[in-house]
Order: C-alpha cells, then sequence, then structure tokens
C-alpha cells in the first residue's frame, strides 16, 4: 500500500522531531520534507520496508540461530518479508536455503525453499515451498523457531539426497 504524503516544511520538522517522529511511528503518517521550496526527503513508517514481525522476536531468532553456530545472510525481499538465507553442499553442488519469516511470523508459519533442485521434487508444496510441517499442524508458534525449521529443512534436504540417489523417499 502506497503511503499519502504529507508535506512538512523543515522548519516543522525543527520545531517538533519528536512529535512528528511519533505520528510517522504510532500513526503510519508519512511526511516529504520541504527545505527553501524544494522537496530533500521523506520520512515514512519501519514497516514500509521491514517485516511486520514484533523486533524483541526477529532478535531471539537471530540470536538463537548464532547460538547454534549458525551465520546465515539477511535479506528483506520485495514483500518485506525477512529472508533468513543458509548456503550447503550436497553432492558437491551448493544449495541454498532460504527461510521467509512472513508478515505475522510466528503466529503465520514460515515458509521454506530450496534451491538448485529437481523439478519434479517430491514433498513440496504447489509453489514449491518445502513440506516441512504438514499442513501446518507441526507448526507451534510458542516452541518452534527459526533453529528448528533449519533442523526439518536439513532432514528434508537428507531425504532429498537419498530420493536422488535412490529414486526412494525415505518417510523417517
Amino acid at each position: 500500500m502506497e503511503p499519502e504524503f504529507k508535506v512538512l516544511s523543515m522548519m516543522e520538522l525543527r520545531s517538533s522531531p519528536g512529535d512528528i517522529l511519533d505520528r510517522v511511528y504510532k500513526n503510519g503518517e508519512a511526511f516529504i520534507i520541504e527545505r527553501n521550496g524544494q522537496q530533500k526527503a521523506c520520512l515514512v513508517p519501519i514497516t514500509y520496508f521491514a517485516p511486520n514481525i514484533p523486533k524483541n522476536r526477529i532478535n531471539d531468532e537471530l540470536d538463537a540461530l548464532q547460538k547454534s553456530g549458525e551465520e546465515p545472510t539477511l535479506r528483506i525481499s520485495g514483500e518485506r518479508e525477512l529472508e533468513i538465507i543458509f548456503k550447503e553442499n550436497i553432492k558437491d553442488i551448493e544449495i541454498t536455503i532460504k527461510i521467509i519469516l512472513p508478515h505475522g511470523y510466528p503466529n503465520v508459519a514460515p515458509r521454506v525453499y530450496v534451491s538448485p533442485i529437481n523439478v519434479d521434487t517430491p514433498h513440496r508444496w504447489q509453489n514449491g515451498t518445502l513440506c516441512i510441517f504438514g499442513n501446518g499442524i507441526n507448526w507451534n508458534p510458542g516452541k518452534h523457531n527459526a533453529v528448528y525449521v533449519l533442523e526439518l529443512t536439513r532432514k528434508w534436504l537428507s531425504h532429498y539426497k537419498n530420493w536422488s540417489e535412490t529414486g526412494q523417499w525415505q518417510s523417517k
């Protein structure tokens, strides 16, 4: 959704920066800052660029990954979702694991993609995400986190490796 911008002079911003910032943060207002009659910058809520996930939850996720020795790359997608990216090697092929924490996470289960993989790989949903939670029943926002998702993904990759070698998907 595009913000509706209001014009704000530099003088108004200088006179009450805290009030303006509160309006942006609390009310979702967006401003174009003008100085000497020229548009210089804009002020928008962080939610226009960052995922709608509680900041403390993101910090907890990243701390848990770091404590487990993981060093992922982080990215904000075009949909403003947090992407946590890992590199793995299977049979000398570098595999990218992308865990996406969607808006509403942790109440909405993360999505996981791996690439490159065979097009006909089983145990994936129609949109290409891995089927690691069943139909979502196995995701518990109070107990599970990105470390848990990464563990399930690595188990899935183990099954994938076996499937690519034997044509059989291990169920356990």
